[in-house]
């Protein structure tokens, strides 16, 4: 069975499990099921059932559906891992945006700034335990029991190296010899994790041997690592109507990704000096974005950064095309359309 190109297929295979994890979280404290329902796109802020808007992109959830065809399986047997995944994303998201004072996700306000850091911490936790619910369904579904064993165990893993990640992130906004290879250790974590896995899981949930799986996994690492670096292109150089967040916001908030980074490397001491001082205020003003936005420019840094892009998108088409099964393999063949459309993506 393969899966249409659209997001509506990807939709349509998690709804059940997604919404029955969600499903969970009602009881006496109504707030919590309606925070999580509203970052999920599913309630207004009102928290009134609505028609599902700000949902993302799904690509993580697709990578493990399409996987799982692609490795010449069943798509359908890697829904509940596929919508364990996407929660899990979501409760990273909540916890992310709180820890970046992000106003605005996915064009909507974000769970914090309608109801305070400590209720949205109360969401993220929710969404944590709830993304666990569907992995227990597994073996209902036909999942051998040590498959499904190994999946959580490798679940929960992942998701200690995505905090990891995040726990860098946060400490590299103070220090200023951060190096490109120490960022991409920090994202081979914080954001590549999650995609290696849902890959990998699929992979194996579509009948892959685990020699073959970590082939997949291989692939996820370089998608995953990929769609961060254009990620950080975007958050310096990205249009908001796109992005949903202003304009340079991560040379704002002094995020030291990969464009300022490979920046600093190129200055002389005199610019280096220049920029740790514009990066030493608690927000950057509008003068220092200006003049950071400069330097990125007469350095060629957007264009080394895109060429960094599509380095990675390379390594993972060649991982995709040697970990797929060969012959006419149409989720195969999306996979490899989604690795060209994230290449490109602007927002």
């Amino acid at each position: 069975m393969a899966m249409s190109d659209s997001t509506a297929d990807v939709t349509a295979l998690i709804e059940e499990p997604l919404l029955a994890a969600v499903a969970t979280l009602d009881g006496t404290a109504p707030l919590l099921a309606g925070m999580v329902r509203y970052h999920l796109g599913y309630a207004d802020r009102d928290l009134r059932p609505t028609t599902p808007q700000g949902q993302g992109k799904r690509m993580r959830p697709a990578v493990a559906l399409l996987a799982a065809g692609a490795a010449g399986g069943d798509p359908r047997l890697a829904a509940p891992a596929a919508a364990a995944i996407e929660l899990l994303h979501n409760f990273t998201l909540i916890h992310d945006d709180i820890q970046d004072e992000s106003s605005t996700r996915r064009h909507r306000p974000t769970v914090w700034s309608l109801w305070g850091i400590g209720q949205a911490i109360n969401a993220g936790d929710a969404l944590f335990a709830a993304a666990h619910l569907p992995l227990y369904r597994l073996p209902a579904a036909g999942v051998s029991a040590d498959l499904a064993l190994q999946l959580l165990d490798a679940f929960d893993r992942m998701t200690i190296a995505i905090v990891a990640g995040q726990t860098l992130d946060l400490g590299f906004e103070t220090y200023a010899d951060v190096t490109p290879a120490d960022y991409l250790a920090m994202i081979a974590g914080k954001t590549a994790a999650i995609v290696r896995y849902a890959a990998w899981a699929g992979a194996l949930l579509g009948g892959a041997t685990s020699e073959a799986a970590e082939r997949w996994a291989a692939f996820g690492e370089a998608l995953g690592l990929g769609f961060q670096i254009r990620d950080d292109l975007l958050g310096i150089w990205g249009d908001a109507a796109e992005t949903g967040k202003a304009p340079a916001d991560d040379i704002r908030r002094r995020k030291q990704s990969l464009p300022i980074l490979l920046l600093r490397e190129r200055l002389s001491p005199a610019g280096r000096d220049e920029l740790r001082q514009i990066y030493a205020a608690a927000e950057v003003d509008a003068a220092g974005v200006a003049r950071v936005l400069e330097l990125l420019s007469r350095e060629g840094i957007r264009e080394a950064v895109e060429r960094e892009v599509a380095r990675y998108h390379v390594l993972a088409a060649a991982a995709l095309a040697e970990a797929a099964r060969p012959g006419p393999n149409p989720d195969r063949e999306q996979l490899q359309a989604l690795v060209e459309r994230l290449s490109s993506r602007v927002g």
